[in-house]
């Protein structure tokens, strides 16, 4: 078995039978199944560089599952462990899985609930790869979001800038609104020699006529007898980079302005006492055709052709669609560890969503759809727009998404107040008051109030923990029933300003 795979499963089960039938269902899903009795030989397989997961029986002869699993988080943390017990309780999984095992599950099970894990897992480790890789790039290859991808013209791109940052040509860079030209021309500044300077914007949608000249060139005023000065923007760019976006909204006044500086390098307003000898590098962005405006005389040919010395072309996600998957993952994850949310797997939805929807805002509605699956919204919902999400404030998105959690976790426990605590990890108080809060009973569960304990009551949580009989389709039937997990997204302790320590277990980018 290649532990390179990433759909490499190691798997750990003294019951042949058991054994053979975890190994023959996973085979039968195309993984790659290494199995073994017991950990003598399966643990030297295991490396940083693993892409697989392990499946470990916890009830073991000599090494037993809990010591597996802490050997593994040796090796490495990240590795998803799937425990698997036909004597587990409830609070048996939940310490285990607090202590950062991946899954739980208890004997007899459906074969579905097992490929279920062992997919999700996968797809985890696999996140985990991709971005210890993106964060051990060589300096020289940039990590900024419109560069990362292996299409033709984004590889292009990248050797481009390597070869243009550290020179002192002007440079112009187009493309659609949200192909990131500011990321890009502060990478050109990063990697230039230059980085040590200031890196100034100046977005001239931004500034109107009346205040260009002051913003540019500063301001001078007299206060109490004394003379007030004020440096512009071109000033505090002196050895740095100075960087004009939306530059195609800059009157014809304006541009004239701004020529006599980058041509005669030269400042002359009211701050400036005529400052000679500008050495600041000149960058510019537009997302129109700036050709086309100079044939239409809504923009100067001299300063077109004296920022033009070269142009960079940032491609819009439809023409580089192989990126899409790439960047989104590199999203996913900044977005997760700014919002202080564990990396959420990915549904068939949201992949399909990714591959067929054209992206007409580019990087930046990407960016703004992995912040919402990170807060668990149905982000590929047609009816919730862009720009109603723009309108509804992030309290209301919170508010909506911690209700959703307990509806959720009700379902899983079939209303087992004790069983919702555990899951939530919330005291009691708070969950009954954020019960009362949300409303939530009846038909939005199918749990009555009587049932989640407002006459406090808590016969749910006094449930049979009688053994079951498994049924055809399980597997290990012969062992006493013990008592699921719900899925994984269930298990996260609720968060998002509820005064609750968690931990992100994704890895943190620079």
């Amino acid at each position: 078995m290649s532990t390179q795979d990433p759909r490499s499963v190691i798997l750990i089960e003294d019951d042949a039978d058991v054994r053979r039938a975890i190994g023959q269902a996973l085979e039968l899903e195309g993984y790659e199944v290494d199995a073994h009795e017991s950990a003598d030989g399966a643990l030297t397989k295991i490396s940083m560089k693993f892409a697989g997961i392990l499946v470990t029986d916890i009830r073991l002869p000599g090494r037993d599952g809990r010591q597996i699993f802490q050997d593994v988080r040796i090796i490495d943390a990240d590795i998803p462990v799937v425990l698997i017990s036909g004597h587990g309780e409830l609070q048996e999984a939940v310490d285990l899985m607090r202590d950062g095992a991946y899954d739980f599950i208890s004997k007899p099970f459906a074969t579905p609930r097992l490929l279920a894990s062992v997919r999700n897992a996968l797809e985890q480790r696999g996140l985990v790869l991709n971005n210890r890789r993106l964060q051990l790039q060589p300096r020289d290859t940039p990590t900024t979001l419109p560069l990362i991808g292996e299409s033709a013209r984004i590889v292009r791109l990248r050797s481009l800038l390597r070869e243009l940052a550290d020179t002192d040509v002007p440079i112009l860079i187009t493309g659609e609104t949200g192909t990131g030209k500011e990321a890009v021309a502060r990478a050109l500044h990063e990697q230039s020699r230059r980085k040590n300077q200031p890196f100034i914007v100046v977005d001239c949608a931004a500034l109107p006529e009346n205040i260009l000249e002051a913003e540019l060139f500063g301001t001078s005023s007299v206060v109490s007898g004394m003379t007030r000065r004020t440096p512009g923007r071109l000033e505090l760019a002196m050895r740095g980079t100075i960087f004009f976006d939306n530059i195609d909204n800059l009157t014809l006044t304006g541009q004239a302005k701004l020529l006599r500086a980058v041509a005669d390098k030269h400042i002359d307003g009211p701050a400036s006492g005529g400052i000679s000898g500008l050495q600041c590098r000149v960058l510019a962005a537009s997302n129109r055709n700036l050709a086309t405006l100079v044939t239409s005389g809504e923009f100067r040919s001299d300063l077109f052709f004296r920022l033009n010395t070269v142009t960079l072309q940032l491609p819009p996600l439809r023409e580089r669609r192989e990126d899409v998957a790439t960047l989104f993952l590199e999203l996913l994850v900044r977005a997760a560890n700014r919002l202080k949310r564990p990396t959420p797997l990915l549904t068939k939805a949201v992949k399909r969503h990714l591959l067929e929807h054209p992206w007409p805002g580019n990087i930046r509605e990407l960016s703004h759809f992995a912040d919402r699956i990170v807060l668990g919204l149905d982000a590929t919902d047609p009816n919730h727009s862009a720009q109603d999400q723009a309108r509804e404030p992030l309290p209301a998105i919170v508010e909506r998404y911690e209700a959703s959690l307990i509806r959720d976790a009700l379902r899983a426990t079939n209303g087992s107040v004790k069983d919702c605590l555990e899951l939530l990890r919330i005291p009691r108080k708070t969950f009954y008051d954020k019960i009362a809060r949300h409303g939530i009973c009846g038909a939005a569960t199918g749990i009555g109030g009587k049932a989640l304990g407002f006459e406090h009551r808590e016969k749910l949580d006094r449930r049979s923990k009688s053994g079951g009989r498994g049924h055809a389709g399980s597997i290990g039937a012969e062992a006493p029933r013990g008592k699921a997990l719900p899925p994984l997204h269930l298990r996260r302790p609720l968060a998002l300003g509820f005064g609750l320590r968690r931990r992100n277990r994704s890895p943190k980018m620079n």
